[in-house]
This record gives structure tokens, C-alpha cells and sequence, in this order.
């Protein structure tokens, strides 16, 4: 008779996995918690103790690691010499070996876990079981993952059993599998330091000696930013924001897409209120808020309504029916959300080419989550930026205003929503804007004055900007882009400050009778 050995800590199909198994002949052996579950059901469970004639011991830190389950996981059957020794030391065979891992990840994301408990997250038996089963594939399948019980059941009905090429793909994700749990220990480990004869989390390296990003792939894209890259859309374990995303409806997401979806994410969870980002080529071409979803979305197009032709929109509130409508009358390339209205689901199937992305990205990024990006030969990582001096309502006593005239107080509302949306647009930036809507982007110029001069060419000469509100993403090296910002009509301008020319500029500021405040710090994105 076949035997299965099970020890899962998720629980996701094991009772059905179970049922499958017994039906084929296979005996089940596991241990604690997966044995009762199975035992609820009905299923017959020979427990790792009666295998081992060793009870689990030390709170269940030791149970699986014994030579008559590692023996009957490693024997070659091919090998006349294993056969032997297994049979001269009582033992038998295990043909299977399901497992995954203690919810280590998932300890590590809470900040409120102790480090004992922490530690106590640590699989050992786990992943020997799962490293020795992958080791022998060819006479052992390994499954890791709830995903694949069904093909296990489906290719152990195949004539002649499962293949080579499945048993050799099943080893190759547990080796993964284990290669992640073990990055994440380490980099979870790398955080933690020994203060005055203590364990103490978030007290240790921000970046440890070596990092392993541990993820999985969520599926093979069409191709990168040009149809000769190929690409693979990956998650970071544990999944969150766009890696823990659903496609609703449309087209796959391409590359360009899950950049652009990104960049919206990113400002638009800078707001309470409700706001909407639209992106072209990782820029916004609009930004606003609004009294609800629709009205946020309405203003962020109309911003720049040629440049939303094509776009991917971002939202920080569920879609709507109202709102839907308001879409599906653009032509928009995807559009991600928090969540969908039912009855805003089959106004939004009308425009069937349309991604509609579902995620909670507003959790994305916190807690110490960093940033990492690809360059030649190596990687760079850093904190997530978000602009925290925003949080609150302008104005703080974090910030200075270094002119003779102070903002009004409308100013200061359109001086705090330009600061927001300025951090996440490509520098060097400056933009325009009113207390709830952009006005005129300059984004990614070489120079301040030309991008004061892109952002005045986006609206022409309709005066749109008279009364208007600019911020800089970093200070103005000299006057001459604060006389631009003057001249296009704005009133008022927020800047981090630091420029060896800032009394030159200050006195510009004053000459043209602008409000200027500095915050004292920078926010590039490159």
C-alpha cells in the first residue's frame, strides 16, 4: 500500500487532498493539528508517532526528524543497498509527502508579533521533509502547495502514474518554496538586534548584509516595454498591493500596464479624501479630488482630457455605477480600484478591451517595506517615500514660510494637494494646480524653467494658471525658475528649499508678491 505523509499549516483543500488519496489506496500518515482536521472527516490517520515509536516532544519542535520517516522519504528504490537497509531497520516506504511551511511570512508582516514568537515560526521538520522528498523526485512526489492537489490526483490516475517531467516540476517548486522561507528568515532576522541583553525588533540593519527577495510567479506577461523583451510578472511574498491583485475584466495586464497602475497607486493613496490619478508613461496627466469617486475621476481627465485618451486610471475608492458610467466614457486602457459595485460590473463589461484591477494597495509599502529596482549588475534599495509632512492639514509647524507674505488659507489647502502629487511625478518637475486638481504638469525636464515652460505649453494662453498654486519637487538652484513660476500666474509655491540661492530666490518670491513656503525636504522620483 501506498504512503502519504501530510503536515500542512494551511489547511486549504487537505480534506478533499485526503479523500483523494485514500481513495487511491494511499495510507495516511501526519501529524497534530492536519491529523485531527483529517480525522474530523472520517479519514483513517496513522500518526508520525506510531511510524517513529517516538513521541512528539518539546511542544512539537520535534517529531518528523527521525531516520523511519526520512528513510522510507530518501530510499532509492532502484538500489537494491537502500532497499536492504530500510528493510533490516523496520523501514517503510513514503511515496508522498505533502507540506508546506509555519506561517513565518505572515508572523514577520505583523508588527505586533514578539520575537519569541517569531522564532517559534521557524519550521525545521518542514522543510527537511520537503528538501528530502524533492531530493529523491523520482521515486517520491513533493507538493507544496494546495494549487496542485488536483493535478497530483489527476496524474496519479494517469496509466503508468505521474511522469518524470511533473515529479522533476513538483521538486523544483519545493526548492523554491524552501529557498523563499529561508530568504525571509534571514531578512527578517537582519532586523532584529540585541539591545541591552535583549531581542528587539526593527532594531537591527534596515539592510542587511544579503538580501533574498523571495517571490512567485504570478504569470508570463506578453512581453516587456517592446515586443522583443520578454517579461514575468512576479509577487513579493507576502503578497500585497499589485502582487496581491485580481483582473476583473479585459485584455491580460501588459508590462506598461502594471507600471502605469503603480505610479497611480502611489498617488492616490496619499489622499483621505476621495482621489483619482490618471497615468500616461508612469506620469499623471491629471490629479484630482472630488466629493465622491466620479467627481475625483471627472476632474483628473478634464485636467488634460487629450492626454487621458488611452490612459490607466487610478482610484482610492470602490467603483460605482456612477462612477463606472464616468469610465466607460473615456477611452481608458485599465483602471484600478479598491473594489467593484456589482451593479457597476456590467457597465464596465460594455468596454470589454478595458482592464479593471482590484487590490488593497493602500497597504502596500508600510511597516518598513522598501523599494527595489534593477540596475546594471546589481540592485538598489531604499525606503517607500510617501510624503508624511502631508499628512495633516497645512499648515504645520514643520514647515517655513520665507516670505513677507503668508498663503491665505486657501493657498494652503491647493499648496498641500500640489505636494502630494508632486512627489510621485518624474523630476525635475514643477506643477500647477488648484486646491483639487491639477492645472499643468511639468514632469521630467532637465531644468525648472523648462518645466515651468512644458506646464504653461500644456495649457496655452488661456490664463488658466492665474491664481494657481506651483510646487517644485526640489529646490530652485536659481531665481530664474521662480520669476517662470511668477510669470505663468501662480500665486503661491511650496519647495523643499536647501539652494545656496535661496535668499536670491526669496527675494523674487517677494518682488513678484508670491507666498513661498519650504519644507525641508525633497521628494525626486526618478
Amino acid at each position: 500500500m501506498p504512503r502519504a505523509l501530510i503536515s500542512v499549516s494551511d489547511k486549504t483543500g487537505l480534506v478533499e487532498l485526503g479523500r483523494g488519496l485514500v481513495e487511491r489506496g494511499y495510507e495516511l500518515i501526519s501529524t497534530g493539528g492536519t491529523a485531527a482536521t483529517l480525522e474530523r472527516d472520517g479519514l483513517t490517520v496513522l500518526s508520525v508517532a506510531e511510524v517513529t515509536g517516538v513521541p512528539e516532544m518539546m511542544g512539537g519542535r520535534v517529531k518528523t526528524l527521525h531516520p523511519r520517516i526520512h528513510g522510507g522519504i530518501l530510499a532509492r528504490r532502484s538500489l537494491p543497498g537502500d532497499l536492504d537497509a530500510a528493510a533490516e531497520h523496520g523501514i517503510a516506504m513514503i511515496d508522498l509527502v505533502v507540506v508546506n511551511l509555519y506561517p513565518f511570512a505572515a508572523a514577520a508582516a505583523n508588527p505586533d508579533t514578539t520575537v519569541g514568537a517569531l522564532i517559534e515560526e521557524i519550521d525545521i521538520g518542514g522543510p527537511s521533509l520537503v528538501r528530502a522528498a524533492a531530493k529523491n523526485f523520482e521515486h517520491v512526489l513533493v507538493v507544496v502547495s494546495p494549487t496542485d492537489y488536483g493535478d497530483v490526483l489527476r496524474h496519479l490516475d494517469e496509466p503508468g502514474g505521474p511522469s518524470l517531467a511533473f515529479r522533476f516540476e513538483l521538486a523544483r517548486k519545493a526548492f523554491a518554496h524552501t529557498g523563499m522561507y529561508d530568504s525571509q528568515i534571514a531578512s527578517t532576522l537582519g532586523t532584529i538586534a540585541v539591545t541591552n541583553g535583549q531581542l528587539a525588533r526593527g532594531a537591527g540593519s534596515a539592510f542587511p548584509p544579503s538580501l533574498v527577495i523571495a517571490s512567485n510567479k504570478i504569470g508570463q506577461l506578453r512581453y516587456g516595454e517592446n515586443p522583443h523583451q520578454a517579461a514575468a510578472w512576479y509577487a513579493i511574498d507576502p503578497p500585497q498591493g499589485l502582487g496581491a491583485a485580481t483582473l476583473r475584466q479585459g485584455k491580460e495586464l501588459s508590462f506598461t500596464n502594471l507600471l502605469d497602475l503603480d505610479a497611480g497607486a502611489r498617488i492616490v493613496r496619499e489622499f483621505t479624501e476621495p482621489a483619482a490619478a490618471v497615468i500616461k508613461h508612469t506620469n499623471p496627466s491629471g490629479v484630482a479630488t472630488g466629493s465622491n469617486a466620479t467627481d475625483a475621476y471627472v476632474r483628473a481627465r478634464d485636467a488634460d482630457a487629450l492626454s487621458a485618451f488611452g490612459a490607466v486610471v487610478a482610484l482610492n475608492r470602490r467603483i460605482d455605477a456612477q462612477t463606472a458610467r464616468a469610465l466607460v466614457s473615456t477611452k481608458i486602457d485599465a483602471v484600478l480600484s479598491p473594489g467593484v459595485d456589482d451593479d457597476a460590473s456590467s457597465i464596465l463589461a460594455a468596454k470589454t478591451q478595458m482592464r479593471v484591477v482590484v487590490t488593497d494597495f493602500d497597504r502596500a509599502g508600510r511597516g518598513g517595506a522598501r523599494d527595489v529596482r534593477s540596475v546594471l549588475g546589481a540592485v538598489l534599495v531604499q525606503d517607500v517615500d510617501r510624503v508624511e509632512e502631508a499628512r495633516e492639514p497645512w499648515p504645520t509647524a514643520e514647515l517655513r514660510v520665507v516670505t513677507k507674505r503668508q498663503p491665505t488659507a486657501a493657498e494652503w489647502t491647493a499648496l498641500r494637494f500640489a505636494w502630494r502629487v508632486c512627489a510621485h511625478v518624474k523630476s525635475n518637475t514643477v506643477i500647477f494646480t488648484s486646491a483639487d486638481r491639477t492645472l499643468a504638469i511639468g514632469a521630467g525636464q532637465m531644468s525648472r524653467v523648462d518645466a515651468v515652460q512644458v506646464a504653461r505649453m500644456k495649457v496655452g494662453g488661456t490664463g488658466l494658471l492665474n491664481g494657481s498654486v506651483a510646487a517644485s519637487d526640489a529646490y530652485f538652484p536659481f531665481r530664474d525658475g521662480l520669476d517662470a513660476v511668477a510669470a505663468a500666474g501662480a500665486t503661491a509655491v511650496v519647495q523643499p528649499g536647501g539652494s545656496l540661492k535661496d535668499p536670491e530666490v526669496i527675494a523674487a518670491a517677494d518682488a513678484h508678491g508670491l507666498a513661498m513656503v519650504f519644507t525641508g525636504r525633497r521628494h525626486f522620483r526618478h
